[in-house]
């Protein structure tokens, strides 16, 4: 029970502790495969999940589910929470389709099981949108967060967090199709019932200020995505230890601000610890430090530095065309790739990659998205370039 408030309150160090006085206990006392343990070993996954240490996470949850698959029916509403929270760690390991796959075991327990407006349906229509999000299919994201998002209102309070991570979660698929003004009125609906919610170092908080952080940051207000970015960075100081994996997007926003307002010297140190932080906490192939390797080669090639952002680059597309990743990033990536070569001179390749980034563009993106301004205007000086 202490480990459930513990957890809940953003404390998960002293809920591990908790948690784990509880499974000496139970290993102590009980049989191997009894029903407590599954639910300790399904707690315990949990904060490693919370914590950002994915394999751990796998580890405790996948015992969690051995025990589960023996002691309940094939349709058993729990058996569908093991599914589901497998796919979670998937999903944070950058493994979508193995994400997909067990989310979609669970939902069709669920879907058995439960009335159509229980609150843990609504939890496994959001947690496929998600996946959707991060695979840059947002209208498949949208339609998922939507069923989810009208089952938390029928059900929840107004001033319910689950119904606010809902808010947050539409917020950022409108962020990735370009419609800022729309995402930050739901990142604000969000906020607001978080700070009403959750004490003020809660995560979730973390997470919703690095949200308008970002907003901003891509609205060019960047005062107030640096004010954003601070505020979560505050938070994360007070939760997480230095280095761990929360810390990395925070590092990453900075760095895209930074980059934004031509600081590029402070922009590649904090891209730099973002790195330093995802090649320690994930998989060799995860999508995120694809985008981190990107970032960087970017910076290179504004600071001049054409062989590093090339080396870069290619690091990137290791990844990206290589892993079920969102097509929005390695097409970035063929755009900076671009940019490169043209101001290479080499404008033959240079042409060739922003063809190859603007087809995924054109295909994943609404029409008036600013990303696709972007490469028809390097496309433009690439033609001026060309034609001197």
């Amino acid at each position: 029970m202490l480990g459930w408030v513990k957890r809940d309150q953003g404390q998960n160090k002293e809920a591990l502790s908790f948690y784990k006085k509880a499974l000496e206990i139970g290993r102590e006392t009980l049989p191997e495969d009894h029903p407590s343990l599954s639910s300790t070993y399904n707690n315990i996954g949990g904060v490693y999940k919370n914590i950002g240490d994915y394999s751990k996470a796998l580890e405790f949850y996948e015992k969690s589910h051995k025990i589960n698959e023996k002691a309940l029916p094939p349709n058993h509403p729990d058996l569908a929470i093991s599914y589901n929270n497998i796919g979670l760690v998937y999903n944070n390991m950058g493994d979508y389709l193995k994400a997909l796959e067990f989310y979609d075991k669970s939902h069709q327990i669920y879907e058995k099981a439960l009335p159509p407006n229980h609150p843990s349906l609504a939890t496994s229509y959001n947690n496929i949108g998600q996946v959707y999000n991060n695979m840059g299919d947002y209208s498949k994201a949208l339609e998922f967060y939507d069923k989810s998002h009208q089952i938390f209102e029928n059900v929840l309070p107004p001033n319910h967090t689950h119904l606010a991570i809902s808010y947050n979660n539409i917020g950022q698929v409108y962020s990735n199709m370009g419609d800022y003004s729309k995402a930050l009125e739901y990142f604000k609906k969000t906020h607001q019932i978080f700070e009403n919610a959750l004490p003020p170092n809660h995560p979730h908080l973390a997470i919703s200020y690095l949200n308008f952080a970002a907003c901003y940051e891509r609205m060019g207000d960047y005062a107030a995505a640096l004010e954003g970015l601070r505020s979560a960075f505050k938070i994360k100081q007070q939760t997480f230890q230095e280095g761990n994996l929360a810390f990395a997007s925070t590092y990453s926003w900075l760095g895209r601000v930074y980059r934004s307002m031509k600081d590029y010297p402070k922009a590649l140190e904090n891209f730099e610890k973002c790195l330093s932080i995802r090649q320690k906490a994930l998989p060799d192939n995860h999508p995120d430090r694809g985008t981190t390797y990107s970032d960087i080669g970017d910076v290179h090639r504004l600071m001049g530095n054409y062989e590093k952002a090339l080396a870069f680059h290619q690091k990137a597309l290791n990844i990206q065309e290589n892993v079920q990743c969102d097509p929005t990033d390695c097409a970035t990536t063929y755009i900076n790739l671009g940019e490169t070569y043209r101001e290479m001179k080499d404008y033959s390749t240079a042409l060739t990659y922003f063809e190859k980034g603007l087809e995924i563009r054109e295909k994943k993106l609404p029409k008036y998205h600013p990303a696709l301004a972007v490469v028809y205007h390097n496309m433009a000086k690439l033609y001026l370039s060309n034609r001197e």
